[in-house]
């Protein structure tokens, strides 16, 4: 069993350009960016300066809205190289989101690209700042974002109120070497160096605070799981602002000195860059898997050198590893089990299980973790194959939410456990199965979502006297959203009209599939709302049997 390390995030970068200079560091096929770990240490340590010239200080909050670019990444190790803490944000936010976000973070400097499909993020930063447009770089002062003075646009063109990126480079190179140093050398490695917003039975998203120390030996132990050495190159499709990207990528391959190639995720540029880069490893949820196998010009493309990855996000279909493995030959491919509070890996399964163990489990804990499965009700360890929550302890649990005491002591006992909120089981061999959510969170393609985030916001059109959020099955994504709607006397309303009113304020994979207009929700004797009765009704009503024998198959 390897020890844990203790090193910050950006000392591995220093490492690796020490000990592999002109070895690749990254390369993302479809930018023309490339460089190798010297050059890439080089470059984020001239944006770390550019940083402290633009006034951020050690322990200030930079939020980045942007796709998996580039300066995504330059912005994650130059933040971390000065003890800045990086907030990720989801690209597919809205204003509702990104306000609540900025806010409750105290960002200092929000770094941000243009657009993103369906979402303008210029468009939206102006309508939050409305002062933007008459401020100068750095000066922004706006009462509902007390905290956010700079805006850092990614793009050559100049934008009233905003730094352009390359501006960083320009200002990194007017401060001394020393004054980096200093700042450098007196980071920990306890200390937060990302936080990610995840959502819970409040409704609101909390912020997860991980230390270098969370994410360093979670990312190592995890690539450790997939035998990843220098040789190897990731491919990483998907998003950056996921602990999948992030730690099981990104942090998995930089302790590594694994090269990486990132881009964002399309069936023919996933398969064109795992082709074309030699690449030995590739990550994904199962959907983006599927959507490669099927695709008409699968066939035109080989994958001589691929031999490992995640699949992770949801359960995966029996079908689509074996189809990985034997079609993709992707042979030593793997399931990691966790959530963002656990930096996220708790358990993963390893290049040697076989298919049946990688389909139908999530593996054992990694070293230095403990896991057990407790009676909910009595808090007592459950015997193994009977099911129960799942609880961890260990190097990898957060340092808690941000400015929530009150909810980090919720799902953190004073014994230091963290208790998931997952129901599992746990073999005679330690090989753990997950069975099931004892919150109702619904996981569609990849996605946590959170019924109670969408209910609270749907609860705020005028119509609307009373809503429940469940999930119900979906052969493509897992489960698809669902909303029951009590509309106010008098009112009415269409499916339509409610999908629009979510998809205009919220991210698209937060609108519902499915809306129900009812007079009232199956309730219990005591007046609690019986959410699986609804995804009872819903299945019978909505014709998705077949759908729901596939999903728990």
């Amino acid at each position: 069993m390897s020890n844990l390390i203790h090193i910050t995030v950006g000392d591995l970068i220093k490492k690796n350009a020490e000990e592999y200079p002109d070895r690749l560091c990254v390369k993302f096929p479809n930018t023309g960016y490339e460089r190798t770990w010297k050059e890439f240490d080089e470059e984020t340590t001239r944006v770390a300066k550019g940083f402290l010239k633009m006034g951020i200080k050690k322990g200030d909050h930079i939020a980045i809205w942007a796709n998996n670019c580039p300066e995504w990444m330059i912005t994650f190790f130059a933040s971390a190289k000065i003890g800045a803490v990086l907030v990720t944000v989801n690209t597919s936010y809205k204003i509702f989101e990104l306000e609540y976000l900025l806010r409750q973070s105290d960002a200092k400097c929000l770094v941000m690209i243009e657009s993103l499909k369906d979402s303008n993020y210029y468009n939206i930063i102006n309508q939050l700042c409305p002062s933007l447009k008459d401020s100068e770089p750095g000066q922004l002062n706006e009462p509902m974002l007390p905290y956010l003075k700079d805006i850092v646009f990614i793009g050559e063109d100049q934008r009233p109120g905003m730094y352009r990126f390359s501006d960083l480079y320009d200002m990194g190179g007017e401060v001394p070497d020393k004054e980096y140093e200093e700042i450098n050398s007196s980071l920990d490695v306890h200390e937060v160096v990302n936080m990610q917003y995840t959502s819970g039975t409040t409704g609101f998203p909390k912020g997860v605070m991980l230390t270098h120390f969370n994410i360093v030996n979670n990312g190592k132990c995890i690539g450790d799981r997939m035998k990843f050495t220098k040789d190897d190159k990731l491919c990483i499709p998907v998003p950056f602002f996921h602990c999948f990207g992030m730690v099981l990528a990104i942090m998995a391959s930089v302790t590594h000195a694994t090269s990486m190639v990132p881009l964002d995720f399309s069936p023919l540029k996933v398969m064109n860059a795992i082709m074309k880069e030699g690449c030995t490893a590739v990550h994904g949820v199962p959907t983006m898997f599927i959507a490669m196998l099927e695709h008409p010009e699968f066939n035109n493309y080989s994958f001589p050198k691929l031999r490992t990855g995640i699949m992770a996000g949801s359960p995966c279909p029996v079908k689509v590893m074996q189809d990985v493995v034997d079609i993709m030959g992707a042979k030593e491919i793997t399931i990691v089990y966790g959530q963002t509070e656990s930096s996220p890996g708790c358990t993963q399964t390893t290049t040697d299980d076989s298919i049946e163990r990688r389909v139908s489990t999530v593996g054992k804990v990694f070293p230095h973790v403990e896991a057990k499965i407790i009676d909910p009700e009595t808090g007592k360890e459950c015997p193994p194959n009977v099911p129960g929550e799942f609880c961890t302890r260990g190097y990898h649990v957060m340092k808690g939410y941000y400015k929530m005491p009150e909810a980090t002591s919720q799902v953190i006992d004073k014994d230091g456990w963290l208790h998931t909120g997952d129901l599992a089981t746990v073999d005679e061999h330690g090989y753990f199965k997950i069975t099931g959510r004892i919150k109702d969170m619904i996981i569609r393609g990849g996605e946590n979502i959170y019924p109670k985030e969408i209910e609270e916001f749907l609860y705020s059109h005028p119509k609307v006297k009373d809503v429940q959020v469940i999930g119900v099955p979906s052969k493509d994504y897992g489960e698809e959203i669902m909303a029951w709607i009590i509309l106010k006397e008098g009112e009415t309303s269409t499916e339509q009209e409610m999908k629009d009113f979510v998809r205009s304020n919220m991210a698209r994979h937060k609108t519902p599939s499915y809306v129900k207009f009812a007079d009232s929700f199956p309730m219990t004797a005591s007046g609690k709302i019986q959410k699986f009765k609804m995804r009872e009704m819903a299945i019978e009503e909505l014709n998705l049997k077949d759908e729901a024998s596939i999903v728990t198959a």
